[in-house]
């Protein structure tokens, strides 16, 4: 117990605790997005609940990232297919409009399958945090442990809060969605670049990948939504 809270209140603890704070306050703002979008669609009295579980899931899964985040995180090709796999969940996300209300019929999204949405994406966003977290914690030896858990105690407000403001924007602001799937989009672009086999191929890329991608599911999710508008009619 006294090896967890060696070296912590020290200068260089403050230092790097400061920059994880700020880290989380810049990383977390998409994985918020992310549990706003899977949440949207739904029925009100399960949403906040829906927000808790699925945001204290995806802490628990930074948690085990981070004990392994020097193994797991760094093999090859998983960011690649983690980048490709939130290209999906960014179009699906999109044009999710299982939220319809009781007069049109509509099935609302389950409980189950937005915190599973969450939990896949955010496992998959969660990447650079965790990197972000261990690199940082690694600068301070004997505060490790401490930084690492402070760290990712200090990221379970600002996922949740910073969720339910997403959530309550987006509710006001609909085409607000499309703006939360545009940086998921970029965020798979950030991902496949800088995958450790496949991202010194494309780095040099990366803003005209960036770009395409972002356009693209944008450009996908408008066609899709139009198509099914047209077939309500």
């Amino acid at each position: 117990m006294e090896s967890l809270f060696a070296g912590m209140f020290s200068p260089e603890w403050f230092a790097a605790f400061t920059s994880i704070v700020l880290l989380d306050l810049i990383l977390s703002g998409d994985n918020a997005i992310l549990i706003a979008l899977a949440c949207k669609n739904l029925p009100p009295h399960h949403r906040g609940r829906a927000i808790l579980v699925g945001g204290m899931g995806a802490v628990f899964i930074r948690i085990c990232c981070t004990l392994f985040a020097t193994g797991l995180l760094a093999a090859p090709y998983l960011e690649f297919i983690g980048g490709a796999l939130l290209l999906y969940i960014a179009v699906k996300l999109l044009t999710d409009h299982k939220g319809g209300s009781e007069e049109t019929g509509a099935q609302p999204t389950t409980f189950w399958a937005a915190v599973r949405t969450i939990l896949i994406a955010d496992f998959i966003m969660s990447i650079d945090n965790v990197l972000s977290l261990a690199g940082v914690a690694n600068t301070v030896p004997e505060g490790k442990w401490s930084l690492i858990i402070c760290g990712l105690l200090v990221s379970i407000p600002i996922v949740l809060c910073g969720a339910q403001f997403f959530l309550l924007l987006m509710k006001k602001i609909p085409a607000l969605v499309y703006a939360g799937a545009a940086i998921l989009a970029y965020t798979a672009a950030e991902l496949m670049t800088g995958d450790r086999a496949l991202g010194i191929y494309l780095a040099a890329y990366a803003p005209l990948l960036k770009a395409l991608f972002i356009i693209g599911v944008l450009g996908l999710g408008y066609c899709l939504n139009r198509r099914d508008k047209r077939q309500e009619r």
